[in-house]
């Protein structure tokens, strides 16, 4: 099974705060869940948390279930968990974990920030590159953008840490559309990634949920994510 967009990508914005100055503009905690689906069909589910591990340290995972077509078949399950610290209003990355398991398949990924240097696990490969300040990693790109477009940005480019390099991605809010969701009926912010061929398009209503309401991504299966629910803790 493909993993998700939401698991795909990252922010930079702007100096970093004190903790006391951004308790209020950044979320703090919450569990959100999607319906996955691919090419218009079931696929699975997904449940997006977010909460503070102590120490400045936050930590937001994903946790994908196939519950539908081939996913459910071989009984395929994505995690993903991420920490990091928020440096302004950035999800700055510290760490990240990938694992897929099935019946016929299992894949790892670990990517940690040590010093100035991104050191990356790929399964039995390993690589490593010089870290960019307020760098993040896919999983957490959704959550900043969504942060940034709640502090009135209309266009951002995000330093985003991937398997070999850091790889600058650029995403603008291209209008309004609405939108219905399990969740319910929205007027969202359209934000389409502008630094390479459409595969990537996003809705948030960013007054509300720092988190996308829909999610679809054509490259990597055609998959299409649509909040159910939203809590905040």
């Amino acid at each position: 099974m493909k993993t998700t967009p939401l698991l795909r990508a990252g922010f930079a914005l702007a100096l970093a705060l004190p903790v006391a100055a951004i308790a209020a503009d950044v979320p703090q905690a919450f569990t959100a869940t999607y319906h996955v689906l691919q090419g218009g069909d079931p696929l699975g589910d997904a449940t997006i948390t977010l909460k503070s591990v102590g120490g400045g340290k936050y930590e937001y995972s994903n946790q994908t279930k196939g519950t539908g077509g081939l996913a459910a078949a071989v009984g395929a399950n994505v995690s993903e968990v991420s920490q990091f610290t928020w440096s302004g209003k950035v999800p700055a990355a510290v760490s990240y974990h990938y694992q897929l398991d099935s019946s016929f398949k299992s894949k790892t990924r670990d990517l940690t920030i040590q010093g100035n240097t991104v050191q990356v696990q790929d399964s039995k490969k390993a690589y490593s590159y010089p870290a960019v300040p307020n760098m993040v990693e896919r999983n957490t790109l959704p959550l900043a953008l969504g942060v940034a477009l709640a502090a009135g940005q209309q266009q951002a480019s995000f330093p985003v840490a991937v398997k070999q390099a850091v790889e600058n991605q650029t995403f603008k809010v291209t209008g309004k559309e609405k939108v219905t969701v399990p969740a319910g009926s929205f007027d969202a912010q359209r934000v389409d990634r502008s630094d390479e061929a459409s595969t990537f398009s996003a809705w948030y209503v960013p007054a509300k949920y720092p988190v996308p309401v829909k999610l679809a991504q054509k490259d990597g299966g055609d998959l299409t994510l649509e909040l159910v629910s939203y809590k905040a803790r």
